[in-house]
């Protein structure tokens, strides 16, 4: 494929010449490092590195040309093509170069702050109870035909996203369900893909360091739904419990399957049971009702198992295939996850990491009716400061005991990010320990169990590690706390 067919439809500010538009192409590439004859190169700014100061690099192994927003820098010996937008112009080159996969196959997207995962986890567990190859792109790991891969990020880069995309079709597989993140959107790495589903969980606060208001939070979330650059989705699933899904616009051309708990919802749920074995309840759609059962519990779960069920819908997925699907999902790591060693006590490890996924968590505990409830928590560095007190508030509003520590301090000073939610824990009368330490903070919320009390191990989830000012070292709060009930003298029979 020649260069003037890979960047057809990207924003050039000057015209190929002649002869570098019939120039081939062999590979695109947005790391210098894995640059190699014929190569694109994509020099765009990024978190960590600006990739135009490696520019030079890229054309010295060889690379055809180097794709930038701003003008060439002074002195580069190679060629240099200028867009109006780096990252929009990888994701249109990336799927005119894989010769546009997303168009052939099924693309569920689903955003929202709270429940993108496991609502991710059980739309492609529906799709495989139909039969189909799939892909799942998603924040704990990328699944593709079988096939388990590590995740980058929550949503990859659109080059990363259209390889994946390629390969799943030369597997035979139709049919990929991604996590879409307020950045990917913002940031234009799923810019101009074609989604057959788009699905809406919720929106709170949360990554405001990046978008500075929730207004312009809203507004990331609110392209999936235009189409974020590509056709306007076929269908567009919204929880009509959400204020935030309420103001979502839609295409005409977009039809929209409404769920939520009260009787205004398309999708709700009828005679809902609750309990330690999980939920069972009837969905209720138009004139038909789906008996669902699921392993997992709680009312958030309701919220996501209504929406995976919407998108199965969508599809024209038959009722008993989309029972069954549910029903094969057995638990999602991180999310409510149980480490149970035999301890007369519950203890879950959630990923909740805003005070809304905080009071979610904690009201899934007090719905087991326990006779308390352990919460131990902790907030991000170099992060949106001002949640940090609203978590501490949760925190202290819905639990006996708080026990607040470190979670990934990054650059900060863990005292510093964590003096910030004391404030919030202060504002309530609740019985609270402050341990930096979050191994030992981890030991001092079981020492302090007794029987029929549940713990709750917040922040982390599915997270094998901790970011620290200068490293980033091993740290699985599943582990630590199977660890320290043993010393406690816990062991689960085998």
């Amino acid at each position: 494929m020649n260069l003037g067919e890979i960047l057809s439809g990207v924003a050039l500010l000057e015209p190929l010449a002649p002869e570098l538009a019939q120039a081939p192409v062999a590979a695109l590439e947005f790391d210098s490092r894995r640059v190699s004859p014929q190569s694109l190169f994509f020099a765009f700014p990024g978190s960590k590195a600006d990739g135009r100061q490696f520019a030079g690099d890229a054309l010295a192994h060889g690379a055809l040309a180097v794709i930038g927003e701003s003008p060439a820098p002074p002195g580069l010996a190679g060629r240099w093509i200028q867009v109006a937008h780096g990252r929009q112009a990888l994701s249109l080159a990336a799927r005119n170069f894989f010769r546009r996969p997303d168009e052939r196959l099924s693309l569920t997207g689903i955003t929202g702050t709270n429940g993108k995962t496991t609502t991710a986890y059980l739309v492609d567990s529906v799709l495989r109870a139909a039969g189909l190859t799939t892909a799942m792109i998603g924040t704990i790991e990328y699944h593709l035909a079988g096939r388990v891969l590590k995740a980058v990020n929550t949503t990859p880069e659109s080059l990363d996203l259209l390889r994946l995309f390629s390969e799943l079709e030369s597997a035979g597989g139709t049919h990929v369900t991604m996590e879409v993140s307020s950045h990917a959107l913002a940031l234009g790495r799923v810019h101009g893909l074609n989604f057959h589903t788009t699905v809406f969980t919720n929106l709170t606060r949360d990554h405001l360091d990046f978008h500075g208001d929730m207004d312009a939070y809203f507004a990331a979330k609110q392209l999936l739904f235009e189409g974020a650059g590509g056709a306007p989705p076929r269908y567009a699933v919204l929880n009509r419990d959400d204020e935030w899904a309420r103001r979502i616009k839609v295409h005409p051309r977009t039809e929209v399957l409404w769920y939520g708990l009260g009787p205004e919802a398309a999708l709700r749920p009828r005679h809902i049971a609750s309990g330690f074995g999980g939920l069972r309840f009837d969905l209720q759609f138009g004139k038909q009702r789906i008996p669902i059962e699921s392993p997992l519990i709680g009312k958030i779960n309701v919220y996501n198992i209504l929406a995976a069920s919407a998108a199965g819908l969508s599809y024209g997925l038959a009722p008993e295939v989309i029972a069954r699907g549910i029903a094969r999902l057995q638990a999602v790591p991180g999310r409510f996850e149980r480490v149970d060693e035999g301890q007369p006590f519950v203890v879950v490890v959630d990923y909740a990491h805003t005070d809304d996924a905080l009071r979610n968590a904690i009201s899934v505990a007090r719905g087991l009716n326990p006779k308390r409830v352990i919460t131990l928590f902790g907030c991000g560095g170099d992060r949106d400061r001002a949640k940090r007190p609203l978590m501490g508030q949760a925190a202290a509003e819905a639990s006996d005991f708080v026990v607040l520590t470190s979670d990934n301090p990054r650059s900060e000073d863990p005292l510093a990010i964590m003096n910030d939610a004391l404030v919030g824990i202060r504002r309530v009368d609740v019985s609270h320990v402050v341990e930096p330490d979050r191994q030992a903070a981890i030991r001092r919320a079981l020492a302090e169990a007794r029987e029929g009390d549940i713990v709750i191990l917040a922040g982390k989830g599915h997270e094998t590690y901790q970011v620290l000012k200068d490293k980033t070292i091993d740290f699985d709060d599943r582990a630590v706390a199977r660890e320290v009930l043993k010393g406690y003298g816990y062991h689960k029979a085998q």
